[in-house]
């Protein structure tokens, strides 16, 4: 057994004997002792996730990738007692009606965590992302440094698309940290949770967390335009409510970042337009069409040293021609402004991943399993 099992199924046996009758040393429950000791083996180890699974060891994420784990498995009970203590009373009110519940944890000398706790199979299980402590920069996140103009915009709508765990959020961390280092504005983030933690330099930030600073995206952010600010980052666009408000905040003086689940920029337009009537969407596209400055649709791509992953991109530019595409309903024919819009920044994902095939940062078959458009991998690789 290596090291890194003896030490894991050293932590694990340690988890399973702490119990909620235990007696709590100094004022701190036993169950979580022995979590800041997983949290720190986490952190060694450079892990981006920590999976806890009732019935299974807990599980590593490291580099995009789980590490495999052959020993001890966690009991159900213990789950409980590691992770329900953390819970404040509206956190675990919102765990019994919703089945599930994200919060934010910050531990002395170990970091900040973000915990989504859930059921499955009747029991306890939770997902733990470790938060980086500083603010990433586009250099070291490897993004193309042209999106920097993006954070120098007075007013418009920004939006960083892609799935789960691609890296928006730092991607965004990044443009509030240009704007924080360059411009005296007041910035307002409102987030599920607070992430990343800015620091007042240039510009003064708030940091608002919904569940503990206010009760939900969109009434806080109705709120938050009567508070004149320069700069609203809104974690994620999850209703029609939330993106009605961000695009008239984005047409009247706002700099508005956001976040989308969708693969590439064509398809976050859909997802705004299909989130209202049909009846109201002629005037959503008119409103999409003056508010939206770029999109950005990112994943992270396996790297051909087998440890590193590299960003590969999309990234829209409302040009005065995506803008009369959005407007008149064109939205097939965006593609083909983006395809040619390098020397507005713009590029599709198939061009990302075939700069970094020819760079020798990803292998060609890493680009094939991550594009949308094989033909078009496979033309702008032969170029």
């Amino acid at each position: 057994m290596s090291d890194y099992d003896t030490e894991l199924s050293r932590i694990v046996e340690e988890l399973n004997r702490a119990a909620p009758s235990q007696k709590p040393p100094l004022g701190t429950p036993a169950s979580t002792v022995s979590l800041d000791h997983l949290l720190d083996f986490a952190a060694r180890r450079n892990a981006s996730d920590i999976l806890l699974v009732a019935g299974a060891p807990p599980v590593l994420r490291v580099n995009g990738a789980l590490a495999p784990n052959p020993g001890a498995a966690l009991e159900p009970e213990n789950i409980r007692a590691l992770i329900l203590p953390l819970l404040a009373p509206p956190q675990m009110e919102e765990l019994q009606k919703r089945k599930s519940v994200d919060f934010g944890l910050v531990r002395e000398g170990l970091g900040r965590f973000r915990i989504n706790l859930h059921h499955q199979r009747g029991t306890l299980a939770a997902s733990i992302r470790l938060l980086p402590s500083r603010i990433p920069s586009l250099e070291t996140l490897h993004l193309p440094p042209a999106l920097a103009r993006l954070a120098e915009r007075r007013q418009g709508l920004v939006l960083v698309t892609g799935p789960t765990g691609c890296g928006k959020t730092s991607t965004l961390a990044a443009l509030i940290d240009i704007v924080n280092t360059r411009r005296a504005a007041h910035v307002v983030t409102i987030e599920d949770p607070v992430e990343y933690q800015h620091v007042n330099r240039t510009a003064i930030i708030e940091q608002i967390e919904v569940g503990r600073d206010a009760p939900d995206f969109a009434g806080i952010l109705r709120s938050i335009v009567r508070q004149t600010p320069d700069v609203i980052l809104i974690g994620e666009m999850r209703d029609s409510e939330t993106m009605a408000t961000a695009l008239t905040a984005a047409e009247t003086g706002h700099l508005v970042l956001s976040t989308l689940h969708t693969n590439d920029a064509i398809q976050a337009v859909g997802r705004i337009l299909d989130s209202f009537p049909a009846a109201n969407q002629p005037q959503i596209r008119q409103q999409l069409s003056l508010a939206l400055l770029a999109i950005i649709a990112q994943q992270l791509v396996p790297g051909s040293d087998g440890q590193s992953r590299w960003p590969a991109t999309e990234v829209m530019i409302a040009t005065d021609a995506v803008r009369a595409l959005i407007r008149k309903g064109d939205d097939h024919q965006l593609r083909s402004q983006i395809s040619t819009g390098r020397a507005d920044g713009m590029m599709t994902m198939e061009q990302s991943l075939a700069d970094l095939v020819r760079a020798g940062l990803i292998a060609k078959d890493t680009a094939l399993a991550h594009c949308f458009r094989t033909d078009d991998l496979q033309r702008y690789l032969a170029a």
